[in-house]
């Protein structure tokens, strides 16, 4: 499926632009964020814990405008339509 991912911060400086349409087979957020990881290494670490079982420090995501801890964290089901977006701990504006 194709998602729109939106990256703010060094999340953008890490992927190049701020946003893209993501090729994915994930089915999950946290499928997801390993997926992006990998695609662009500047982004190895910083999204999921080291643990694999949260995320990166207190990295916020969002699936269609709604914070996914609020849903089911890293598990939280990802559709075609879906908008990610992705913000650092530390990032205002």
């Amino acid at each position: 499926m194709q998602l729109e991912c939106v990256f703010f911060g060094p999340f953008r400086d890490a992927v190049g632009e701020k946003t893209v349409r993501y090729e994915t087979d994930a089915e999950s957020v946290g499928e997801l964020l390993l997926d992006l990881e990998s695609t662009y290494p500047d982004l190895e670490g910083q999204l999921v814990a080291n643990s694999g079982d949260g995320f990166a420090g207190k990295t916020v995501v969002t699936k269609n405008k709604r914070d996914v801890t609020h849903i089911d964290g890293l598990e939280t089901g990802l559709e075609e339509t879906d908008v990610v977006r992705l913000v650092p701990s530390v990032y205002g504006g």
